[in-house]
């Protein structure tokens, strides 16, 4: 919201996203306005295991993406994410470089790199669930990793649960 109101309106828009619906950065730099908008759900062939996955669209990333596509005057056909000159999307690159702006400039602790916002969405479903074992098999099935110990390290929750062990004694 910050972002937003910063006028940052892209990179509001990136993290809202990413953090929503959990794609790697290369899949999500390559949606267009119309997969999303106004869709109850999208399918999208992942580039990195080249399989299919049915996203469902939650109603206040809905509600993000409409005022996003009003305030930047976006078509539908236009890739969600584009270069200063709107002829491309944005490179990963260029979105780590300015995720690293973005979280000095107003004052974020943590990782950077793009892949925050997919662990953002891991973590808040684990915690929504009450930390539960079928939120992490879920999860992992979510995320294609192999096992649920996978989708645990992954989300950091193996090292959180031996700093635990140290603190319990």
């Amino acid at each position: 919201m910050k972002l937003e109101r910063d006028g940052d309106n892209k990179f509001a828009l990136l993290i809202a996203t990413g953090s929503y619906i959990g794609l790697r950065i290369s899949d999500l730099l390559k949606l267009q306005w119309g997969q999303l908008l106004g869709q109850d759900y999208f399918i999208i062939t992942e580039k990195k295991t080249r399989k299919q996955r049915r996203i469902t669209i939650n109603p206040k990333l809905q509600e993000i993406l409409a005022r996003l596509y009003t305030a930047m005057q976006a078509k539908e056909s236009d890739y969600m994410f584009v270069n200063r000159f709107g002829d491309k999307p944005f490179s990963i690159q260029y979105v780590n470089a300015k995720l690293k702006e973005v979280f000095a400039k107003y004052g974020i602790k943590g990782q950077y790199s793009s892949h925050f916002m997919r662990k953002t969405l891991g973590r808040r479903v684990w915690e929504v669930n009450k930390y539960s074992e079928q939120a992490l098999l879920l999860l992992s099935q979510l995320f294609n990793h192999i096992n649920i110990n996978t989708t645990k390290i992954y989300l950091g929750i193996r090292q959180q649960e031996i700093s635990n062990l140290y603190l319990s004694v």
